[in-house]
């Protein structure tokens, strides 16, 4: 039997906050993301179909938030495992760039390499 990991978990320290960008009011947490969308685990089911101005707000290193406006689209919306929840598919229709170095950044985080591995 295995007593030791050999791959390092990676902590959360947070979850992200998707937000509606006029409203400010929140309409759940990012599940996963990507080039071209993003999932969004909220309480209420989100309506298919029409577009959507989105706001995540991550936070700086040194206190604050950089805040990055996107504009997509809801395709999907099914019930979550975990019961009074759903998971909303959005494809992006306007991003800014600061989201594709956020996605990137993501993906560099989760990555599995060698530490002398390169780039």
């Amino acid at each position: 039997m295995f007593n030791k990991r050999n791959i390092q978990r990676h902590q959360l320290p947070f979850v992200l906050q998707v937000f509606n960008r006029f409203t400010g009011q929140e309409i759940g947490l990012l599940g996963n993301a990507s080039e071209a969308g993003l999932m969004v685990i909220s309480e209420l089911p989100v309506l298919v179909g029409p577009d959507y101005e989105l706001q995540l707000r991550l936070p700086l290193q040194g206190g604050g938030h950089q805040f990055v406006n996107l504009t997509a689209s809801c395709l999907w919306c099914r019930e979550d495992q975990t019961p009074g929840h759903y998971d909303s598919g959005f494809m992006l229709l306007q991003a800014p760039r600061e989201f594709d170095d956020f996605v990137n950044s993501l993906q560099e985080y989760f990555s599995f390499r060698a530490a002398n591995a390169p780039v």
